[in-house]
C-alpha cells in the first residue's frame, strides 16, 4: 500500500505540469505520466528523508536521582 504522503509530495512535485493543463500548454495524458514519474522519485525521496531522521529523537535516559525536598530557612 502506498503512503498518502508520498502522492501528495508527488502532486507538489508535478504541480506545474498541473498549472499548464489549466492553461492549455500540455495533454492531460503527459500531465498523468509526468504525476507517474513522479510517484516512485517522491517514494524514494520520503524513504531516504525517514532512514536520515529515524534516529533523532530516540535516546536512552539515564534513571533520574531522586530528590528529597528540604526545607528553606525563613529569616
Amino acid at each position: 500500500m502506498i503512503r498518502p504522503a508520498v502522492l501528495v509530495f508527488a502532486l507538489l512535485i508535478s504541480l506545474p505540469a498541473w498549472y499548464r493543463l489549466l492553461v492549455d500548454q500540455l495533454e492531460l495524458t503527459q500531465v498523468l505520466i509526468r504525476f507517474l514519474i513522479a510517484v516512485p522519485i517522491a517514494a524514494l525521496l520520503l524513504a531516504a528523508f525517514r532512514l536520515l531522521t529515524s534516529g533523532y529523537g530516540v535516546t536512552e535516559e539515564t534513571p533520574a536521582t531522586p530528590v528529597e525536598p528540604k526545607p528553606m530557612d525563613a529569616e
